[in-house]
């Protein structure tokens, strides 16, 4: 059995769509259209499985590089989905915890009087640890 990668897809085509383009080359035993979690639209890709190598070989073949829905199909076999070992990086130094030299933190956004008649500060602040 062979799972197929089918990227740069319309984001108008559905897997039943999928499912008669790839009929042509043989029997299809699943396809499933990647969708956003937040939005629920498709993303342009789709994981096709054909249980004949012979099919799935004739598929890419007639299918890579084939118009459709005003797009140029991408189709190839699909490569094993990897694990993940750690979460994605946000990005921000000074985010991961205590071991971190530096660390970002939101301060009153509105320069006021506060009751013992000092003005506030407005703005973000980065406070630096030393330990």
């Amino acid at each position: 059995m062979k799972n197929l990668y089918v990227g740069n897809m319309s984001f108008q085509i559905t897997e039943s769509d999928l499912t008669e383009l790839f009929k042509a080359f043989g029997q299809v035993r699943r396809v499933r259209v990647a969708m956003d979690r937040e939005t629920g639209r498709a993303r342009g890709f789709a994981f096709v499985e054909i249980p004949n190598d012979e099919e799935a070989a004739k598929a890419i073949a007639g299918l890579d590089g084939k118009d459709l829905g005003g797009r140029t199909l991408k189709v190839n076999e699909a490569r094993p989905k990897t694990e993940r070992t750690a979460p994605r990086s946000s990005g921000v130094e000074g985010e991961d915890g205590a071991d971190s030299p530096t660390k970002i933190t939101a301060k009153p956004r509105a320069s006021r009087v506060n009751l013992a008649g000092s003005p506030q500060r407005s703005g973000w602040g980065i406070q630096r640890r030393y330990s």
